[in-house]
C-alpha cells in the first residue's frame, strides 16, 4: 500500500515508534520512506508542496478511505489508544467502542499527516481471549 502524505518524517515516525513496525528502506531523491510489520509493506511519498496539498474527504474523493490495521487482542487495542491520546500529533476520531452490536471492537485515528487508521479487534480474537 502507497501513501502520498504531507508529513513524511512524522508519518514513518508514527509507524516505527508507535506501532512498531521497521524501517524498509527509502528513496530519499522521490523522497519516500519504507515501513513493515513484517506482514504489510507501506510505502510512504512526501508530496511536493504541503501547503497546498488536498485533505482526503469521504464524501468527494475517489480513493481510499482508511486503512483497518487487525490488533491482536483488546489490552493491545487500549494500549494503542492511551498511546494516541498521549501523542500531539495523532487525533482519535472515536475510542475503542464496539462495531455494531460487537463483539468487533474498533477505533478510528488520524495520524500526522492525517491518514485515517482504524485499529480493529475482530469478533474471532475477543472470543478466543475470553475462553
Amino acid at each position: 500500500m502507497g501513501f502520498a502524505v504531507t508529513k513524511l518524517d512524522a508519518t514513518a515516525a508514527f509507524f516505527v515508534d508507535m506501532l512498531g513496525w521497521k524501517p524498509a528502506g527509502g528513496q530519499p531523491d522521490y523522497p519516500a520512506k519504507f515501513v513493515t510489520n513484517g506482514e504489510m509493506f507501506v510505502t510512504l511519498w512526501q508530496v511536493t508542496d504541503p501547503a497546498t496539498a488536498i485533505p482526503f474527504s469521504r464524501k468527494n474523493n475517489v480513493g481510499l478511505h482508511h486503512m483497518a490495521i487487525t490488533v491482536r487482542d483488546l489490552p493491545a487495542l487500549h494500549m494503542l489508544h492511551r498511546k494516541f491520546v498521549a501523542h500531539d500529533d495523532v487525533v482519535v476520531e472515536f475510542a475503542p467502542e464496539l462495531l455494531g452490536a460487537g463483539p468487533t471492537t474498533h477505533m478510528m485515528v488520524r495520524e500526522p499527516s492525517g491518514l485515517r487508521l482504524e485499529f480493529i479487534v475482530p469478533a474471532s480474537r475477543i472470543q478466543k481471549s475470553a475462553e
